[in-house]
């Protein structure tokens, strides 16, 4: 076969494909946006059906560019945005109403009422996760309550619940196949991480029948086969993760300890504690790495809401960029007797703070203050915020120590000044790989080792190669007065200090 593997990606703005050679080369690869959907303030959804002609749009159109045939093709791993909500009906797989996305805050009053009755403990002992509206589980229990005679039909059996990688895979196979993988199910509110099974008791508070729930499997593992009248020859479907897990599959974080940090709109910061089901006692999330051959790998997670989005900011908002690009150069040449912070919690601070409250602010301008300060400030918060989620890590889990290599993906690696900038905040190396592809990388290496045509994990953990490494060059007394302006500026922004 050549050892082709096609990796489906789909996010949150956008469906992507892409097809890797035998030697974890991008050969072929397409890209196809969709809608978003605002039906009111604080409510996002997908139209499913979007979605899916998306996905067969760029898996065709990869196929087409790599130069083969669907023939050629060993396996499909897919990788897909988390926590993102979908019902449909299990004879016709219509969806009952739009995807919920994990963005989506509709059921903020509901986790409030549930944390009011003590539950949140009850949840984070067995998810790992917080009660918060940005996991799928209220989401659920939102659709089974709003649609009309939804719970009934899911008592019934007539329904399906998934997230969007469930979906994929249920019509990829021509409704034959209902599973899921242990990442997507961990983000749930409704899997047990320590048992690695749906809770009967998370079920009965959320009032969730089980009869709704796909089969949870590996990682890698044989997720069913595509009806070969979609890409004209039948696909196995070998390797599936949450996309942020796929990252640090990529990112070859395989040993504990190993720290990956993607960033895009958001930012997301995992440290594999292998074994280790570390609880945090600073509102990190405990949550699952992944699983292969039956052995769950944990990690604590980290979620800034805001980091390219920054950016974007000052491109859309204030206008004092046109191109993102441009942020680099121009925070180059801020002021360096000026300190100013931005705090861009835009929607509300993640970790470790979860304050959905705080809305963004700037400290420390003057009249000199202009264009470069701003962007300085920008791409300053999201080195800060790691720095934050970083330390967190290693209260949570002082085996670990402090000697940290941070490896990062995401958009906004591409710049030096920021990867400098993150490595001088945080005092530790930071590692920017060769493939920056490193979330389809990791759900294609999960579907190419399992087809047997990519290598197993030590090997390809020795296949990550480094475009660069960022050491920190800032003095001590630069960045402690820096970090302290930054603590008392997320001081005076918190509503829950």
């Amino acid at each position: 076969m050549g050892g082709y593997i096609l990796a489906i990606d789909q996010g949150t703005t956008s469906s992507r494909a892409i097809v890797f050679d035998g030697k974890q080369q991008v050969a072929g690869a397409a890209q196809k946006e969709f809608s978003q959907h605002f039906p009111k303030s604080g409510w996002v959804e997908h139209d499913p059906e979007e979605i899916w002609d998306s996905v067969v749009f760029t898996v065709n159109e990869a196929i087409k560019k790599a130069g083969i045939s669907a023939a050629d093709i060993a396996g499909i791993g897919i990788t897909n945005q988390r926590e993102t909500v979908v019902v449909w009906d299990r004879e016709t797989g219509k969806p009952i109403h739009n995807a919920i996305v994990w963005q989506d805050r509709r059921t903020s009053a509901y986790c409030d009422k549930l944390k009011k009755q003590g539950l949140e403990k009850t949840f984070t002992k067995k998810t790992g996760l917080l009660l918060d509206p940005y996991f799928s589980g209220t989401k659920l229990q939102w659709l089974l309550s709003n649609v009309k005679g939804a719970h009934a039909r899911a008592v019934r059996g007539e329904l399906c619940f998934g997230t969007i990688d469930t979906f994929l895979i249920w019509r990829l196979t021509g409704g034959k196949s209902f599973v899921t993988d242990a990442t997507n199910a961990s983000r749930t509110l409704l899997y047990n991480i320590a048992d690695n099974g749906w809770d009967d008791e998370l079920l009965d508070i959320l009032r969730v029948p089980r009869a709704l729930l796909p089969e949870v499997k590996d990682c890698a593992a044989e997720f069913g086969v595509t009806d070969k009248a979609l890409f004209g020859a039948a696909i196995p479907i070998l390797g599936v993760a949450g996309d942020q897990q796929a990252a640090t599959i990529g990112q070859a974080c395989f040993k504990p300890g190993m720290l990956k940090s993607t960033y895009g709109t958001g930012c997301f910061a995992l440290l594999n504690t292998g074994k280790d089901m570390v609880r945090s006692k600073n509102r990190l999330l405990t949550t699952i790495a992944y699983r292969l051959d039956g052995e769950t790998t944990y990690a604590l997670e980290g979620s800034i809401f805001v980091a390219g989005a920054a950016v974007q900011w000052l491109r859309d908002g204030l206008k004092v960029i046109k191109a993102a690009p441009d942020t680099g150069t121009l925070a180059e040449s801020a002021d360096p007797s000026q300190e100013v912070y931005l705090v861009p919690a835009f929607t509300g601070l993640g970790a470790p703070h979860w304050d959905p409250d705080a809305r963004g602010a700037i400290f420390g301008m003057t009249r000199n203050t202009g264009p470069a300060e701003f962007a300085r400030a920008a791409l300053e918060a999201v080195c800060y915020q790691t720095r934050d989620l970083l330390e967190a890590m290693h209260k949570d889990w002082r085996s670990h120590g402090k000697e940290t290599v941070l490896r990062v993906d995401g958009g906004m690696v591409a710049s030096d000044w920021t990867m400098q900038r993150l490595s001088d905040l945080l005092d530790a190396p930071v590692d920017r790989p060769t493939i920056l592809e490193t979330t389809a990388l990791g759900v294609a290496w999960l579907a190419g080792s399992r087809a047997g045509v990519w290598p197993k994990q030590e090997a390809f953990a020795k296949s990550w190669a480094r475009d660069r490494r960022f050491e920190p060059a800032m003095d001590e007394a630069t960045r402690k007065t820096k970090l302290k302006g930054w603590r008392n500026a997320v001081k005076r922004t918190l509503t829950q200090a």
